[in-house]
């Protein structure tokens, strides 16, 4: 049997290592590029049956992966239930949410609402946890949130909010809260000794079953966009965005915590918006050059001593 490992209850909150910090750019970079992976999904095939293409490959990559390195893949019926959690929130409900939400509200405004993740992080990890907040990570998460917002601010002010937007806006809300409880579960599993590679392998494929649940109970289509631009993004996305970006993320969560690993939803806008420079024309102004300053001070606060 595999030896357990058990982190600490506080990660420590020092400079990061060269190692952690490499994971940290892989995965803001990845997952600043996914969205535009993202939206070339939207269209043809519902939300939830996209998604559950994505994850389908993804957890297959995963147990290639996991039996590959002899990965302890046997775990107790307490730890499959908490898997299974994990896979609703993190592997499933919290896309769907965000994917429907975006059909009403602005892409900017899915990003500010998204970033108020690494807060959620910060009192979740607090509360359900028992992680001491520190004035400094907590500083700066409210600098990276006003910062995305300033980022975004002339997206959101041009938008009209009637009932529909606001349905949105609480789908994205609730899909943001997904994410942070995912976060809260997969930081327990780890905790009982169970692997990333087991633990993101088993918490996709149930994050699948849930997906298709969801699918059969809505009625949706299992179909496939024959374009190389949806087969492309979908590939990219469960490679890269799952595979790659979950790796980084929940290793991240065990050495680094929550809070501070959450941070990245505040970084990743920043490679959004440059991509959108170049490719979509996207315009700095003063506000979101402001913006960008006081994200990029808040990652200094959150990563640094």
């Amino acid at each position: 049997m595999a030896k357990a490992y058990a982190p600490p209850l506080s990660p420590p909150a020092g400079r990061l290592s060269a190692a952690d910090a490499g994971l940290y750019a892989v995965l803001v970079f990845v997952w600043g590029t996914s969205w535009i992976a993202l939206k070339m999904q939207l269209g043809v095939v519902a939300p939830e049956v996209s998604t559950l293409w994505r994850f389908a490959l993804a957890a297959a990559l995963m147990w290639l992966w996991a039996w590959a390195r002899g990965e302890r893949l046997r775990l107790s019926a307490g730890d499959h239930g908490r898997l299974a959690l994990s896979g609703a929130l993190l592997f499933s409900s919290n896309f769907v949410l965000f994917m429907y939400g975006g059909r009403h509200i602005p892409s900017g405004l899915m990003a500010v609402v998204f970033s108020l993740a690494s807060i959620l992080n910060l009192i979740l990890s607090a509360v359900l946890l028992r992680q001491r907040i520190e004035g400094r990570v907590a500083a700066g998460g409210l600098l990276g949130f006003a910062g995305v917002g300033l980022l975004y601010a002339p997206q959101i002010a041009g938008a009209g909010f009637d009932g529909k937007a606001l349905a949105g806006l609480g789908l994205c809300l609730a899909g943001t809260l997904s994410f942070c409880l995912g976060n809260m579960v997969s930081t327990v599993i780890q905790r009982r000794g169970v692997s990333m590679l087991a633990a993101s392998a088993w918490g996709m494929t149930y994050g699948v079953a849930t997906l298709a649940l969801l699918s059969l109970v809505r009625g949706q289509a299992f179909i496939l966009e024959g374009t190389p631009a949806y087969l492309g993004s979908l590939v990219y996305l469960a490679t890269f965005s799952s595979v790659i970006a979950f790796a980084c993320y929940l290793t991240l969560l065990r050495r680094i915590g929550a809070a501070r690993a959450g941070y990245a939803t505040v970084l990743f806008p920043l490679v959004a918006l440059t991509i959108s420079t170049l490719f979509e024309g996207y315009a700095w102004t003063w506000p979101a050059l402001l913006g960008a300053a006081l994200a990029i001070a808040g990652n200094v606060l959150v990563l640094r001593r």
